[in-house]
């Protein structure tokens, strides 16, 4: 379970600070539109729930077939897939450091969308972010096959894997409980969060990207037995 954790952790936490899905929910709280914003993280949790039923079929079938990978040690999936994730990682690190775009970034359109748009259009392009992002696609994949690796049983399985989307979806799940708790202060708190987030996004994307980028290569080349 701590090798899991382990791997887990770090997929949470490139998940939970992708800047477009933190940015568009502070600003549908910050335009009052709260049920909008809820739409809007409904959909990104209904897209990463369907992820996981149709995936975590087809990875666990291939589990099942595979008779060489021990209970608790990463399969060539896995470590394909954790090969994947740390290449992205640091290519988002670098891009992030020479202040390149993000390749993923969904159109600027979607940015003037938010002051129009309805409860159950902010469903469907939470639900596109993810389907559309490569990133949240590889980070999701290689949650779903890491805990099947695990070998926890599939009650257990489903528990981690609605934990992991959770967690995933940590600090947009954040911002809407402080918003819902404390409507007074609610703008004040989320000016800050956007403010800060502004100011520190580029340095918390090149250490996260770096330090996680590295650590889940060298778990994908020990998994291949390439290192």
């Amino acid at each position: 379970m701590t090798n899991l954790w382990g791997t887990l952790a770090p997929l949470i936490i490139g998940s939970a600070v992708v800047p477009i899905q933190i940015v568009i929910t502070i600003l549908l709280l910050r335009s009052n539109a709260r049920v909008t914003a809820v739409a809007w993280v409904a959909g990104m949790t209904a897209a990463r729930l369907v992820q996981g039923v149709v995936f975590g079929l087809l990875v666990s079938r291939d589990s099942d077939a595979t008779t060489t990978t021990g209970e608790g040690q990463s399969s060539p999936l896995t470590s394909s897939l954790l090969l994947v994730v740390g290449l992205i990682l640091l290519v988002m690190a670098l891009r992030s450091g020479l202040d390149q775009p993000d390749e993923d970034a969904p159109p600027p359109q979607w940015l003037t969308l938010t002051e129009t748009m309805g409860a159950g259009r902010a469903f469907l392009l939470g639900a596109a972010l993810i389907a559309v992002g490569a990133k949240f696609w590889v980070f999701t994949l290689a949650a779903i096959s890491a805990i099947t690796d695990a070998g926890l049983g599939q009650g257990s399985s489903i528990l981690v894997f609605l934990l992991f989307v959770v967690l995933a979806e940590g600090v947009v799940i954040g911002l809407l409980v402080v918003t819902f708790a404390a409507p007074v202060r609610a703008d004040a708190l989320l000016s800050s969060a956007s403010t800060w987030f502004e100011d520190h996004n580029r340095v918390i994307v090149i250490v996260l990207g770096v330090v996680f980028g590295l650590w889940f290569l060298a778990k994908g080349l020990i998994g291949l037995g390439l290192l």
